[in-house]
């Protein structure tokens, strides 16, 4: 459903967002980077699956070089899922550094960003649920929450 008005989200607390991704430095390695994009998709439907585990929600673009956002509870969440023996992260991990490491065909990244509960701002206009606006709860930003300054030091309730 596209929300055509001006909308926010809001989120209790504190929370992490996790950027992480690959880029396919030899296109024509398929055997190589194919394994790599293909382990995602099996961590995320185990995080859906266990929402005791802290992640929130994610959105993914897939090109030369994919990005995923991602959004957990708490950054212990995330770096326990990273060390979980019983989860896909471990093994995937493992592989790529088994089939891969550092011989330059595939790349991965990721950056770690710890929120501060109202240390964020965002704003939403003719969008479907996205982002914060999915794992959150969308608002109309009016009022206080018009400005992008106002969503950062106004009105939080």
């Amino acid at each position: 459903m596209i929300h055509n008005a001006r909308m926010t989200s809001r989120i209790d607390g504190d929370f992490v967002v996790f950027l992480i991704g690959m880029r396919i430095n030899q296109p024509w390695a398929l055997h190589k980077w194919l394994s790599v994009l293909r382990s995602m998709p099996r961590m995320i439907r185990e995080l859906q699956t266990q929402p005791e585990l802290g992640f929130l929600g994610a959105e993914n673009w897939v090109g030369r070089t994919t990005i995923m956002l991602q959004y957990w509870r708490s950054l212990d969440a995330l770096l326990a899922y990273a060390k979980a023996r019983d989860a896909e992260h471990l093994p995937a991990w493992r592989a790529f550094n088994q089939r891969i490491g550092t011989d330059g065909s595939v790349g991965i990244w990721h950056e770690t960003y710890c929120v501060h509960a109202g240390g964020h701002e965002n704003v939403y206009v003719n969008m479907p649920p996205f982002g914060l606006g999915r794992i959150g709860q969308l608002v109309e930003a009016g009022g206080t929450l018009a400005s992008a300054s106002g969503r950062m030091h106004g009105d939080p309730a």
